[in-house]
C-alpha cells in the first residue's frame, strides 16, 4: 500500500514538472514589418526670367533692286554682304518639368553695316562703271521657343531647341556711287530711303544650363537663325525700290535665368520608422 502510494506521488510530480517546464519554455517570436508607402518626388516647375549677351555672324542671302521703278527691270546686286553685330535679348519661361521649358524671348541686334556693288553704265558718253552701296540694317526679333533639357549631370544640364517667331528688320538709307571701270570720274552719290518689315523668322538652339545658386542658372549657347527677305530701299533717281533676299545669322550668347521658387525643394513625406509587432 505504501510503495503504491509512493509511485503515485512519483508520477504526479513528474508530470507537474513537465508541464511546468512546458510553460516556461516559449520560441522566440519574429518581429513583423511593415512596408514604408511609396513616395512620389515633384518635378521641378515654374517661371523664369532670362537676359542674354550675344555675338552674332552674320550672312546676307543677296539683294535685288528695280532700274526705272517697280515696272523696270529687276537686278541682283553683283556682291552684297553684311558684318557681323551684336545682340541683346531677354524673355519670360516656365519650367514645365525636369525635361521640357518654354519662353517668350525678345532681341535687338544691334547695327549691321551693309556693303554691295552693282555693274552698269553710267555718265552720258555711257561708260562701263560699277558701283559701291554703303547701308546698315539692325533687327528686333519676338520669338516663342521650346527647349527639352536633356538631364543634369553634377550642375550641367545641357539642352536643345527651337523657335519661331517675326523680326523687323530696319534699313537706314542707302548711299549710291558710281564710278567709271576706266578711272575716268564717278556720278554724285544717290541716297535711296531705308525700309523696314516684319519678315517670319525661325531659329535653332543648343547649349547648357549650369546651376551657379538654387534659382539662378548661367546659360551658355549657340544659335542659328534665318530671317526671310524683305524690303530694303525706295525708289530714286531712276533706281529702286530695292530688296534684301534674308539673311542667314550663326551666334554664341552667354546669359542667366532666374527660376522663382527654385529653391523651394519639395520635402518627401517620410513615415516614422515602424516598431517590430510580436505575435
Amino acid at each position: 500500500m505504501t510503495k503504491t502510494i509512493l509511485a503515485a506521488a512519483t508520477l504526479a510530480l513528474l508530470a507537474s514538472s513537465a508541464a511546468y517546464a512546458a510553460d516556461v519554455y516559449q520560441p522566440e517570436p519574429q518581429p513583423v514589418y511593415v512596408d514604408a508607402p511609396e513616395v512620389a518626388v515633384a518635378e521641378a516647375s515654374g517661371w523664369y526670367l532670362r537676359g542674354d549677351l550675344g555675338y552674332s555672324f552674320n550672312k546676307m542671302r543677296g539683294a535685288k533692286f528695280f532700274q526705272g521703278g517697280n515696272s523696270g527691270d529687276e537686278a541682283n546686286f553683283t556682291t552684297a554682304s553684311i558684318k557681323d553685330s551684336f545682340w541683346v535679348g531677354g524673355g519670360v519661361g516656365y519650367q514645365v518639368n525636369n525635361y521640357l521649358r518654354t519662353d517668350l524671348t525678345f532681341d535687338y541686334m544691334f547695327k549691321s553695316d551693309f556693303k554691295g556693288s552693282t555693274t552698269g553704265e553710267c555718265g552720258f558718253a555711257v561708260t562701263p562703271c560699277t558701283s559701291s552701296d554703303l547701308a546698315a540694317m539692325k533687327a528686333y526679333t519676338l520669338m516663342a521657343n521650346a527647349y527639352v533639357d536633356l538631364g543634369t549631370y553634377a550642375y550641367f544640364t545641357p539642352y536643345i531647341g527651337g523657335g519661331i517667331g517675326g523680326s523687323y528688320v530696319k534699313w537706314d538709307k542707302l548711299r549710291n556711287t558710281s564710278c567709271a571701270d576706266d578711272g575716268s570720274g564717278c556720278d554724285p552719290t544717290i541716297e535711296h530711303g531705308g525700309k523696314g518689315s516684319w519678315r517670319f523668322a525661325y531659329q535653332l538652339m543648343a547649349g547648357a544650363s549650369i546651376d551657379v545658386t538654387c534659382n539662378v542658372k548661367a546659360d551658355l549657347g549657340y544659335r542659328f537663325r534665318h530671317t526671310m527677305g524683305g524690303d530694303m530701299f525706295g525708289y530714286a533717281s531712276n533706281g529702286g525700290p530695292g530688296y534684301d533676299k534674308g539673311f542667314y545669322s550663326h551666334s554664341v550668347h552667354a546669359g542667366a535665368r532666374y527660376v522663382f521658387g527654385g529653391c523651394e525643394t519639395p520635402v518627401a513625406y517620410e513615415p516614422p520608422p515602424e516598431l517590430p509587432v510580436y505575435k
